[in-house]
């Protein structure tokens, strides 16, 4: 049996394996390019400059980043951050290696990250994903999550369809 461990995303190396990571599947599985990875690296910075402001004025956190691991490889990560208004959080960056599948990582993973948003004091969790995740697409309906809206675009390749979901975290 594996042994799995879902941990802050506060190691060396974690924030830069997020954006390697994303860069190499999404390509791998899906022809996405630069100005995807490009997009996952904003994220991935934003975050990074929020949590070091954050340091700078304590107080509860209303951020947060996790890796999940199977037998100590990294295998998955997820990001809550801050949403358009104090009430709202943003679920971002949702990964499970092709290693970490099949292991209900996807679902522990988003499960974390709602705890830690509920715990937060938000009310509501916004998330946007393409059509072409299936997998976590199915994780976030299994979660409550309810789809808002949908539109075509071509950020990443020809043909894709933007989905905006949002769940209530009362």
């Amino acid at each position: 049996m594996s042994e799995v461990v879902i941990r802050p995303a506060d190691r060396p190396g974690d924030l830069g394996w997020v954006l390697q990571v994303h860069g190499e599947l999404y390509a791998a599985e899906y022809g996405w390019g630069s100005s995807f990875e490009a997009l996952v690296a904003r994220i991935v910075a934003d975050y990074a400059e929020q949590q070091e402001a954050d340091r700078a004025q304590p107080g509860p956190a209303r951020e947060a980043a996790w890796i999940a691991e199977v037998d100590g490889d990294r295998a998955g990560c997820i990001f809550c951050v801050r949403g358009p208004d104090e009430a709202t959080a943003k679920l971002r960056l949702l990964l499970v290696t092709p290693a970490g599948r099949g292991q209900g990582l996807g679902g522990r993973l988003v499960d974390t990250c709602l705890d830690f948003a509920r715990d937060a004091g938000y009310k509501r969790m916004v998330l946007w994903t393409n059509d072409p995740l299936v997998a976590a697409r199915r994780i976030y309906l299994t979660r409550g999550f309810a789809l808002t809206g949908s539109e075509p675009h071509d950020m990443f390749g020809d043909g894709l369809i933007s989905q905006f979901y949002e769940l209530d975290l009362s």
